[in-house]
């Protein structure tokens, strides 16, 4: 530091040799000192000496340099003054900075010792008594904040007071501390947590003894919890926190816990795993006293621009009650999530993807987060896809396979489809002239398409899935599909459109089915082969547009300029030959002795349960007619930019009908209609409806039957309501009310005829006016909240009513809600509920309560409703790297017992 001293010596003998020929301006210190306001100064390191040295005078000085025992040059700043006495002191005032290499030091004050090449710094009180500008010491993108801090440049130690540090996600305060020549920190008394309130921590581990490395560990020694400034009686002999920026490897620390059936247990423990940089894996398990156990493995991968997914599987083994007793029950479960997707980016012409989510049925009654899950713990049917799919380059053909799993949870029904192979060609048209010459010739315009399905596929119980033969139990079949049609245009008004669909099945069983007149019972064969089935049929629809307009008159005139009504009308005909007779050789016929003792025939289909079906039987030849409306109607605005706008009365309105003229009886079919109204622009009410035109009988075993008897010619109307439904959903939130009643938020959506920039305006004051605290110095009360309605309700034919020769009315309807408050700024309360219109009850609800307490979370779980009541309460530390300092209270999950 002797160097610092010799800069300045000579700085005081160039400033004083300036004064004396009248060319500074600066104060003229005593001798021996220097004072300035604002000093700057820089000491070279290993400098060699210099001869001489040029000052703005006349005459030149020279002045031998001292060399300096650093490694690197030591820059100085004081933002007050500078004072140094003699060789070997200096002080600087107000805000001071000094680098050193890859050293920073900031204080308030900052003292140095020119002999032995030591700085001390402090901080300084403020009016209320409070320390501020702490001294910062920064080595290498690491602070240190300190009450005092006394550091050496040539033996790189130093010694803190109420250090302050982070390191990882918490914070190391308090204490005192040594720095040694590798930069690490032995410190005794000191304070580890994650709140970043440093002076009064909500909670910390009061540490006797430490030693930090920084940016890797923290190796501590006899370690207690305080919390809320009360020691508790929770204390280590030792502990180890690792801080790590790089990827690796690690023991999970396990949860414990209890429940009543299954005793204490350890959950959620086990190790990770790094893998690499694009794949890791956690195994992790859970153990329970009394027989209970548990085996997981979780995956996540990604590779940039190829793909990304999840891999999570679970086995369970649910021992419940003791060995021997009548309530003992042993279950095994297990569930596999998959999830996979693949960048676009990756191969533009192959893409695959999965969505799995496949699981026991016992899986979400014996795993203990699936209750405090409502969509897990309420699902009563789970699907599974995979799905790969190839378009050929330069090529219209595409090639796509797919598996489908769909599980029914309540009966543990399994319906597998695999595989499923789809090629299909995009749309051609085969008379199309290459080079085209003059107008479009009618055969161009004939388009073909083809599809080709291959499908596997097996319906079992979960504990029968495996037992099934592939040959006699699974379906599987082929089916070929060629749709060619084409569309003309006809007194430039009417579309008509030509089609014909050609379709061959494949099947490899046939069924004859044959009279035992001994045993008097029907005898069933099975043939295994190649069989077709093919069918085919045609038709030709006519389409048009039919646009009719009204204009009020009187008063009503004076708003509404114009009503307008767009009538879209449908003509279509279709046939095709019957497909049952023994020609095609589908369908089988046989003889039989009834109860009475007469012969009758029965039909069989010599294809039952085929995947893909068989043609129908009779002959076909529907006319079908079908309208569909839109009205709409236009209003006079003031706050439009144009003056009008556009208000929809009826969005869509469609009825449609066929007859069959090739059939013997029954032509009529059921009349088809639906209702669209736009009711607000957020709200849709979409209505369909079904209506049944014939009467209905008994035939000669008393089952309804319909006769062929049409309502409209028997004083019945024109046909009874035979099913409906709709649906809807709203979510109401503090806005919505705002909407309906406030009416400068009204003008304020509907004025478009200011200009876009004055719009924002305003929405930016009003947002600007809602900041702004009240007049009384308090601000604005706001309580967030929403809640969510979906309701669905659903008309159909429930028993047949013998006496009325009419099927009773039935409704079924489905009610379910959700929502959420916030009355403070860190506490939520949430809910989610269904109810059950056939019992009159709530089947099921799920309430959570949440409470942010700053550095620690808090929530609590419970189901108060259903045969599955219970509650769940978690408290822990917010930092993921002390995610095991938590506490967790969960009641019995099975039992069903009343907790409150």
């Amino acid at each position: 530091m002797r160097s610092i001293l010799v800069y300045i010596l000579v700085a005081s003998i160039a400033m004083l040799s300036l004064f004396a020929y009248g060319q500074t301006e600066g104060l003229l210190a005593p001798a021996g000192d220097v004072l300035a306001d604002s000093a700057v100064g820089t000491v070279d390191s290993l400098v060699a000496p210099v001869d001489s040295i040029l000052i703005a005078s006349p005459k030149k000085s020279r002045i031998n340099k001292s060399r300096a025992d650093l490694d690197a040059v030591v820059n100085f700043t004081s933002a007050d003054s500078m004072l140094i006495i003699g060789r070997d002191s200096a002080f600087m005032y107000g805000q001071s900075n000094i680098s050193y290499g890859e050293i920073k030091l900031t204080a308030a004050e900052i003292q140095m010792a020119m002999a032995n090449n030591t700085v001390y710094a402090m901080g300084r009180l403020d009016s209320a008594g409070e320390l501020v500008d702490r001294p910062v010491f920064n080595e290498k993108g690491t602070d240190y904040e300190a009450k005092t801090m006394r550091y050496n440049f040539k033996t790189q130690k130093g010694y803190i007071t109420d250090v302050v540090t982070q390191q990882g996600e918490g914070y190391l305060t308090g204490g005192l501390a040594k720095k040694d020549v590798n930069n690490d920190f032995y410190i005794c008394d000191s304070r580890y947590t994650t709140c970043d309130n440093h002076d009064h921590p909500h909670f910390y581990f009061h540490i006797t003894k430490a030693k930090v490395e920084p940016g890797k560990k923290i190796v501590v020694g006899p370690t207690y919890m305080v919390l809320s400034g009360l020691p508790l009686p929770l204390a280590v002999p030792f502990g180890f926190f690792p801080f790590t920026d790089k990827y690796a490897s690690g023991v999970i620390v396990p949860t414990f816990g209890d429940d009543l059936n299954r005793g204490f247990y350890l959950s959620n423990g086990g190790y990770y795993f790094a893998i690499n940089d694009n794949i890791d894996l956690a195994l992790t398990g859970e153990i329970y006293t009394k027989g209970s156990w548990g085996l997981g493995a979780t995956s996540s991968y990604a590779k940039r621009y190829k793909y990304s997914g999840n891999f999570n599987v679970n086995y369970l083994k649910t021992i419940v009650g003791e060995k021997g007793s009548p309530d003992y029950s042993s279950q095994t479960n297990f569930q596999v999530i998959w999830s996979h997707q693949q960048d676009s980016k990756a191969n533009p012409n192959m893409s695959l993807s999965s969505s799995v989510n496949f699981s026991t049925s016992g899986y979400s009654r014996n795993d203990v987060n699936s209750y405090y899950n409502s969509q897990a713990f309420t699902e009563n049917t789970k699907s599974s896809s995979v799905n790969m799919s190839y378009r050929f380059p330069n090529s219209k053909w595409s090639l796509s396979t797919s598996l489908n799993l769909s599980q029914r949870t309540q009966d543990s029904t399994l319906t597998v489809s695999f595989p499923n192979l789809t090629l299909s060609m995009s749309q051609v048209y085969p008379f199309k002239r290459k080079k085209a010459i003059g107008a479009e010739r009618w055969y161009e315009k004939i388009k073909i398409t083809y599809t080709g399905i291959f499908q596997n596929s097996l319906t079992s119980k979960q504990d029968q899935f495996f037992k099934k033969s592939l040959v006699k139990d699974w379906r599987n079949g082929m089916n070929h599909r060629v749709p060619v049609s084409a569309t003309f245009n006809i007194f430039n008004y009417i579309n008509v459109t030509p089609s014909l669909n050609l379709s061959d099945r494949m099947y490899t069983n046939r069924v004859n089915r044959s009279w035992d007149a001994d045993r008097g019972v029907e005898r069933m064969d099975t043939t295994y082969g190649f069989y077709n089935v093919w069918d085919f049929s045609g038709s030709v629809s006519f389409d048009t547009k039919l646009y009719g307009f009204f204009q009020p008159l009187g008063f009503l005139g004076k708003k509404v300029k114009m009503i307008r009504h767009v009538l879209t009308p449908s003509l279509s005909f279709s046939g095709a030959p019957d497909f049952g007779s023994p020609f095609f050789g589908y369908y089988g016929r046989y003889n039989y002795i009834d109860r009475q003792g007469m012969e009758q025939v029965r039909e069989y289909s010599r294809y039952p349960n085929s995947i893909f079906g068989v043609p129908g039987k009779g002959k076909n030849g529907s006319v079908s007619l079908s309208f569909s409306n839109n009205l709409e109607m236009k209003v006079k605005s003031d706050n439009d930019s144009i003056g009008e706008r556009k208000i929809s009365l009826i969005e869509n309105l469609s009825l449609s009908q066929s007859y069959n003229m090739a059939a013997d009886s029954l032509r009529w079919s059921d009349i088809s209609s639906s209702i669209l109204l736009r009711l607000t622009k957020d709200f849709n009410l979409n209505l369909s409806a079904t209506w049944d035109p014939y009467l209905y009988g008994l035939d000669s075993y008393g089952t309804p039957v319909r006769i062929d008897k049409l309502r409209l010619l028997n004083g019945h109307g024109w046909g009874r309501l035979m099913r409906t439904g709709t649906s809807f959903s709203y979510t109401f939130n503090n806005d919505t009310f705002k909407k309906l009643f406030s009416s400068s938020s009204k003008n304020e959506e509907g004025d478009t005829s200011t200009s876009g920039s004055e719009n924002e305006r305003r929405r930016n004051d009003k947002k600007k006016d809602k900041d702004t605290p009240m007049v009384d110095g308090y601000e604005q009360w706001t309580l967030p909240w929403n809640l969510s309605v979906s309701y669905s309700i659903n008309y159909g034919y429930g028993a047949f009513n013998k006496q009325t020769m009419e099927y009773d009315s039935k409704f079924m309807q489905n009610l379910s809600f959700s929502g959420s408050i916030k009355p403070t700024k860190n506490w939520d309360f949430s809910f989610s509920a269904s109810y059950d219109f056939n019992v009159n009850k709530l089947a099921y609800m799920n309430c959570n309560i949440s409470r942010d307490l700053h550095c620690f979370t808090m929530r609590a779980s419970f189901v108060p409703v259903g045969p599955y009541k219970n509650y769940n309460f978690h408290i822990a530390v917010k930092s993921s790297m002390l995610s095991d300092l938590k506490y967790d209270k969960r009641s019995s999950m099975n039992n069903g017992m009343k907790w409150y």
